[in-house]
């Protein structure tokens, strides 16, 4: 299993509303950072705070400067410390990664299961 490499496969997949945040994100977005919570709408994530709009993209989503014309796009995350919680456990499953196409898989996890869920699970082990 390669480390992540920000190709913004997850964010862009998912971003357009197919994740949800914690109550205990929101609540922590309210109290603590209006930057985010201004694009929650009841229970959930990425609204337009102007017109109220569902967003189909992440707006946390940050594209990378490229350092040559021709290099891969990358991306980070604008509140990468204060993601929602989907974010945060994000992959969790090797068969979720193969339908995302996630450029972390290597052809060895793809024969070897459950030992790339072992390698996985011990790679995320920080971020969940």
């Amino acid at each position: 299993m390669k480390e992540c490499n920000q190709c913004g496969k997850c964010c862009i997949k998912y971003g357009d509303g197919a994740l949800s945040a914690s109550q205990e994100d929101i609540d922590m977005w309210e109290l603590f950072n209006p930057d985010i919570f201004q694009y929650v709408k009841g229970k959930e994530i990425w609204f337009d705070p102007t017109s109220g709009a569902k967003l189909s993209v992440c707006p946390f989503l940050e594209l990378i400067p490229q350092a040559k014309p021709n290099a891969p796009l990358r991306y980070t995350c604008g509140i990468y410390l204060d993601r929602p919680e989907d974010c945060r456990i994000y992959p969790s499953l090797i068969s979720e990664m193969i339908d995302d196409e996630c450029e972390m898989i290597e052809i060895s996890d793809l024969g070897q299961p459950k030992q790339a869920q072992i390698a996985l699970d011990k790679l995320m082990k920080d971020s969940r």
